[in-house]
Protein backbone atom coordinates (compact mmCIF):
# COMPACT_ATOMS: atom_id res chain seq x y z
CA UNK A 1 0.00 0.00 0.00
CA UNK A 2 1.75 3.49 -1.37
CA UNK A 3 -0.74 5.29 -0.22
CA UNK A 4 -4.62 5.39 1.77
CA UNK A 5 -5.74 5.29 5.30
CA UNK A 6 -5.82 2.11 7.21
CA UNK A 7 -8.19 0.97 10.40
CA UNK A 8 -8.02 -1.28 12.73
CA UNK A 9 -10.30 -1.82 15.51
CA UNK A 10 -8.56 -1.34 18.47
CA UNK A 11 -9.11 -2.10 22.05
CA UNK A 12 -8.17 -0.05 24.93
CA UNK A 13 -6.77 3.46 23.25
CA UNK A 14 -5.47 1.81 20.49
CA UNK A 15 -2.11 3.31 19.06
CA UNK A 16 0.31 1.74 16.47
CA UNK A 17 1.26 -0.36 20.18
CA UNK A 18 -1.83 -1.03 20.83
CA UNK A 19 -3.65 -4.65 20.62
CA UNK A 20 -6.65 -5.37 17.55
CA UNK A 21 -9.63 -6.49 18.52
CA UNK A 22 -11.20 -9.53 17.88
CA UNK A 23 -14.12 -8.57 15.95
CA UNK A 24 -14.49 -4.99 14.70
CA UNK A 25 -18.25 -4.13 15.62
CA UNK A 26 -17.41 -4.79 19.46
CA UNK A 27 -13.73 -2.57 19.37
CA UNK A 28 -12.98 0.22 21.92
CA UNK A 29 -11.25 3.02 19.04
CA UNK A 30 -10.12 2.55 15.98
CA UNK A 31 -6.64 3.15 14.74
CA UNK A 32 -6.50 4.96 11.69
CA UNK A 33 -3.13 4.63 10.02
CA UNK A 34 -2.42 7.20 6.89
CA UNK A 35 0.17 6.21 4.85
CA UNK A 36 2.03 8.00 2.10
CA UNK A 37 5.09 6.65 -0.31
CA UNK A 38 4.71 3.31 1.70
CA UNK A 39 5.35 4.89 4.64
CA UNK A 40 3.20 5.96 7.99
CA UNK A 41 2.69 9.08 8.20
CA UNK A 42 -0.30 10.03 10.97
CA UNK A 43 -1.65 7.80 13.46
CA UNK A 44 -5.17 9.21 14.91
CA UNK A 45 -7.67 7.22 16.95
CA UNK A 46 -11.56 7.60 16.75
CA UNK A 47 -14.26 6.01 18.88
CA UNK A 48 -16.00 3.13 18.00
CA UNK A 49 -19.88 4.15 18.31
CA UNK A 50 -22.72 2.20 20.08
CA UNK A 51 -23.13 -1.29 18.37
CA UNK A 52 -26.83 -2.39 19.22
CA UNK A 53 -27.97 -5.72 17.26
CA UNK A 54 -28.73 -4.95 13.62
CA UNK A 55 -26.71 -1.98 14.01
CA UNK A 56 -23.67 -3.61 12.08
CA UNK A 57 -23.76 -0.71 9.05
CA UNK A 58 -23.21 2.30 12.05
CA UNK A 59 -19.38 1.34 11.63
CA UNK A 60 -19.45 1.38 8.34
CA UNK A 61 -20.73 4.52 7.81
CA UNK A 62 -18.41 6.08 10.54
CA UNK A 63 -15.10 4.87 8.99
CA UNK A 64 -16.24 5.38 5.31
CA UNK A 65 -16.59 8.95 6.93
CA UNK A 66 -13.38 9.08 7.90
CA UNK A 67 -12.07 8.24 4.89
CA UNK A 68 -10.69 4.96 5.16
CA UNK A 69 -9.21 2.38 2.15
CA UNK A 70 -8.34 -0.46 3.90
CA UNK A 71 -9.57 -2.42 7.18
CA UNK A 72 -7.83 -4.89 8.92
CA UNK A 73 -10.23 -7.50 11.02
CA UNK A 74 -9.81 -10.55 12.68
CA UNK A 75 -13.71 -10.73 12.20
CA UNK A 76 -16.56 -9.59 10.64
CA UNK A 77 -19.81 -10.77 9.44
CA UNK A 78 -21.24 -11.20 5.99
CA UNK A 79 -23.51 -8.22 6.09
CA UNK A 80 -20.86 -5.38 7.42
CA UNK A 81 -18.59 -7.01 4.87
CA UNK A 82 -20.71 -6.22 1.92
CA UNK A 83 -21.43 -2.59 3.37
CA UNK A 84 -17.74 -2.05 3.37
CA UNK A 85 -17.42 -3.37 -0.36
CA UNK A 86 -19.98 -1.06 -1.40
CA UNK A 87 -18.59 1.78 0.23
CA UNK A 88 -14.66 1.07 -1.86
CA UNK A 89 -12.80 -0.22 1.28
CA UNK A 90 -11.57 -3.37 0.68
CA UNK A 91 -11.00 -5.59 4.06
CA UNK A 92 -8.05 -7.72 4.92
CA UNK A 93 -7.75 -10.73 6.89
CA UNK A 94 -5.11 -11.41 9.83
CA UNK A 95 -6.68 -13.82 12.92
CA UNK A 96 -3.20 -15.01 14.23
CA UNK A 97 -2.04 -11.68 15.47
CA UNK A 98 -3.35 -9.51 18.26
CA UNK A 99 -0.82 -6.60 18.11
CA UNK A 100 -1.54 -3.60 15.72
CA UNK A 101 2.10 -3.19 14.03
CA UNK A 102 2.75 -6.00 12.55
CA UNK A 103 -0.11 -6.47 10.74
CA UNK A 104 -0.24 -2.55 9.31
CA UNK A 105 3.30 -3.24 8.75
CA UNK A 106 2.66 -6.21 6.89
CA UNK A 107 -0.66 -4.83 4.76
CA UNK A 108 1.67 -1.54 3.91
CA UNK A 109 4.16 -4.58 2.30
CA UNK A 110 1.41 -6.44 0.37
CA UNK A 111 1.47 -9.54 2.33
CA UNK A 112 -2.31 -9.56 3.85
CA UNK A 113 -4.65 -11.43 1.67
CA UNK A 114 -8.30 -9.72 1.50
CA UNK A 115 -10.56 -11.52 3.61
CA UNK A 116 -12.91 -14.77 1.68
CA UNK A 117 -16.23 -15.28 2.58
CA UNK A 118 -15.21 -18.51 3.77
CA UNK A 119 -13.62 -16.23 6.67
CA UNK A 120 -17.07 -14.37 7.53
CA UNK A 121 -17.70 -15.39 11.07
CA UNK A 122 -22.01 -15.45 12.22
CA UNK A 123 -21.12 -11.63 13.75
CA UNK A 124 -21.99 -11.23 17.47
CA UNK A 125 -18.21 -10.93 18.25
CA UNK A 126 -17.69 -14.80 18.24
CA UNK A 127 -14.43 -14.57 17.53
Amino acid sequence: MEKGRIAVPSMGSGGMDGQRSGHFGHCDVFTLIDVEEGRVKDIITIPNEAHVQGGCMVPVNLLAEHNVNALIVGGIGMRPLMGFRQMGIDVYYDVERPAIRPVVEDLIAGRLPLIGEEQVCGGGGGR
